[in-house]
This record gives structure tokens, C-alpha cells and sequence, in this order.
């Protein structure tokens, strides 16, 4: 049960930081120098940043959970 703990956790590790790099920059920062600033901004968010928003959020439930998951399992 541990290892599958542990497989899920580095999984949604590895996902998270593709998600999170994926987000769009709000400008000065890192997302900038690889053409983040070329595209205008129109004012609001698309239905895929919202969609991308919420996948980042289930997904780092899902990585709080494993992580919570491994802490309880070497407890006891």
C-alpha cells in the first residue's frame, strides 16, 4: 500500500509542475522569457485557463492527500 502511495505521489508531482508551468504568466516573471509576453492579454481568462485552473487544484488534492496518506501509513 506504501509504494502505491509513493507512485502516486511522485506521479502528481511530475504533473503539477507540467500544470503549473503551463499557467499563464502575469508578467516580469520567468513565463516571459520563453514568448509568455508576445500574446496580448484580452482582459479575461478563457475556458481553457479556468479548465487548467481547476485540473491544478483536483490534482494538487490529490498530491495533499498522498502525501497525508504516506505520513499516516509510517506512523503506525
Amino acid at each position: 500500500m506504501e509504494l502505491a502511495f509513493s507512485i502516486l505521489l511522485v506521479a502528481t508531482s511530475a504533473l503539477l509542475i507540467l500544470l503549473v508551468l503551463m499557467h499563464k504568466g502575469k508578467g516580469g516573471g520567468l513565463s516571459d522569457m520563453f514568448g509568455g509576453g508576445v500574446s496580448s492579454s484580452l482582459g479575461g481568462s478563457s475556458v481553457a485557463e479556468r479548465n487548467l485552473d481547476r485540473l491544478t487544484v483536483a490534482l494538487g488534492l490529490v498530491w495533499a492527500a498522498a502525501i497525508i496518506a504516506l505520513g499516516l501509513l509510517n506512523a503506525s
